[in-house]
């Protein structure tokens, strides 16, 4: 079975807030969801296009695994943490599945 992805592209319109944004996601926000999904790999980006974007994405092993996480309590519970830290803060969520990997591992 081929890894699933989830996505959350999230957009911090006042520069001012990326910073402690970003201390709020490292410190509490990934490791929450990476333990709460219970998933090995996680990785966070700000794009370099759009300086208000910020894209965190989980792996995991299979798509099933992938949607007992989006389709389960954790997922509503991190949304609420989310919403009551950072108001304001506007978040899209995409899930993928791997087609293919190239390169180097």
């Amino acid at each position: 079975m081929p890894r699933a992805y989830f996505v959350v592209r999230a957009t911090v319109t006042d520069p001012a807030k990326r910073g402690a944004f970003d201390k709020w996601y490292a410190a509490e926000h990934l490791p929450d969801a990476a333990k709460s999904f219970g998933i090995k790999k996680a990785w966070r980006c700000w794009s370099l296009t759009d300086p208000t974007l910020h894209e965190a994405t989980y792996e995991f092993a299979d798509e099933a695994a992938l949607e007992r996480a989006v389709d389960g309590a954790e997922l509503k519970r991190l949304i609420a943490d989310f919403n009551r830290d950072w108001p304001g803060v506007t978040r899209t969520r995409e899930t993928f599945v791997l087609a293919e990997e190239f390169g180097a591992a």
